[in-house]
């Protein structure tokens, strides 16, 4: 009997030495061959590769499409022919030989549940194949059902959506984990546990495969979206449920996106006061990833930051940092604020060129700095130094030159023993901020 192998990859190779055993086996790869074939396999040109009555497709998934369009327009008038697939999908190749296949040619579905390093390890009697007669008649269905299970294999039979579903939770959440692994950077200890041992071995062994055999098996299969989603859902409510809500019952730990003397602060004595929060801590913290990244390492119990202005619009900082990360949105409120220009008390409003002050300040000043102070520069600092309340406290240190005014609550005159040069410099009269009061998502959230 002659059979062709179409693919001469990873397990195009295992599949040949398997059938070279019993057959002679046309081989055909659309690249070169540089590896020494079996005894009873031979590399052959395409035409004479499709030439035999049993063809298997052992190519990547995502070039299978391609390869059996170029193929059916070569075999449509070359007599009966049955083809058999061996993809680690099953609802997509179904798929293709229904838009493709011709009248002369019949189709099996198969995944081998086995690869090169399992074969290696344990041998291949006992492993599982899975087979689905599809349109292939049941002459010749039996006869290679009956011939992989005369090698030792365990057939199981299914239809495709079946193996999809189940391929989704196993091989689909193998590969995934895998790969999560490997970009975790998962090395062995000299104290590892067997089951660390067994995390290494799954890493190891699912990235010997090629990486477009893993987008293949994510993108290829209809059902492993929904696994992602679902194993995302238990990594965050495995991940949540390690962090309690509050960390010290007694004490409420606010993290604030501002510093002592911020509207931040301002903002969450508003809304402690309206719950009647005995005892609490703030946390000044300076921006809103700080915020975040400390509510999420259960560092804080809340978190407070600005979020949009009336004049100034979305604040762009905080839209950044809440794309990444998780939390839950207790409430969303807003205060009304207006902002002084400030300097240091042992310098004149002549030797100062520049402001530094949050971003958002100078949308909502803008007009006015531009009629009132047209030679000062507004410019706002970098890291912890984006926020108005970290540049007095700055300014008051001598950390920054006295050429340097801030603007912010005037509250931070007294706190910095700076010096007000102009208060209300807003361009709105009724210039509110919104803040969002956030916790840590919980459990059952």
């Amino acid at each position: 009997m002659d059979v062709t192998v179409i693919g001469y990859g990873r397990f195009g190779r295992l599949l040949t030495e398997i059938l070279a055993q019993d057959m002679r086996v046309y081989v055909y790869d659309c690249n070169e061959i540089s590896d020494q074939l079996p005894e009873q396999a031979t590399r052959v040109d395409l035409k004479r590769a499709l030439s035999t009555d049993t063809i298997f497709y052992a190519v990547p998934i995502s070039a299978f499409e391609e390869t059996l369009q170029e193929h059916t327009a070569l075999i449509k008038n070359a007599g009966e022919k049955l083809l058999i697939d061996l993809l680690s999908v099953k609802v997509y190749p179904k798929n293709v030989f229904k838009a493709l296949l011709p009248p002369n040619a019949r189709a099996i579905l198969t995944h081998p549940m086995f690869g090169p390093d399992s074969v290696r390890e344990q041998g291949l009697s006992g492993q599982v194949m899975v087979m689905d007669q599809f349109t292939a008649n049941k002459e010749e269905y039996h006869s290679w059902k009956k011939y992989f299970s005369s090698k030792g294999l365990n057939i199981f039979e299914c239809t495709a959506e079946e193996h999809d579903k189940m391929a989704a939770d196993s091989q689909g959440l193998a590969h995934f984990v895998g790969r999560v692994l490997e970009k975790f950077d998962l090395q062995p200890t000299p104290i590892d546990t067997l089951g660390a041992k067994k995390l290494i071995e799954i890493k190891e062994q699912t990235c010997n495969d090629s990486w477009e055999l893993f987008t293949d098996l994510q993108t290829k299969n209809p059902f492993t979206v929904d696994m992602r989603v679902r194993l995302g859902r238990a990594v965050n409510e495995i991940y949540d449920a390690l962090l309690p809500n509050r960390i010290d019952t007694d004490t409420l730990v606010v993290g604030i996106q501002g510093g002592k003397g911020s509207f931040n602060e301002e903002a969450a004595n508003y809304y402690l006061g309206r719950k009647s929060e005995e005892n609490f801590k703030i946390e000044y913290l300076y921006t809103t990833e700080k915020v975040l990244n400390a509510l999420q390492r259960g560092e804080i119990d809340r978190g407070l930051f600005a979020i949009h202005n009336s004049a100034g619009g979305v604040v762009n900082e905080t839209v950044y940092a809440i794309s990444r990360y998780r939390f839950n949105i207790v409430e969303e409120f807003a205060i009304k604020i207006s902002h002084a220009l400030m300097i240091r008390k042992d310098t004149d409003l002549e030797d100062v060129d520049t402001i530094m002050t949050h971003p958002q300040v100078i949308k909502q000043c803008r007009g006015n700095l531009q009629r009132r102070f047209p030679r000062l520069k507004a410019i706002s600092g970098e890291g912890e130094l984006i926020d108005s309340a970290n540049v007095a406290k700055a300014l008051s240190e001598g950390k920054l030159d006295q050429n340097i005014a801030v603007m912010g609550s005037k509250v931070l005159a007294d706190i910095y023993n700076l010096k007000i040069v102009e208060d209300n410099l807003q361009d709105l009269e009724e210039n509110y901020t919104s803040f969002l009061w956030v916790e840590r998502p919980r459990p059952d959230s």
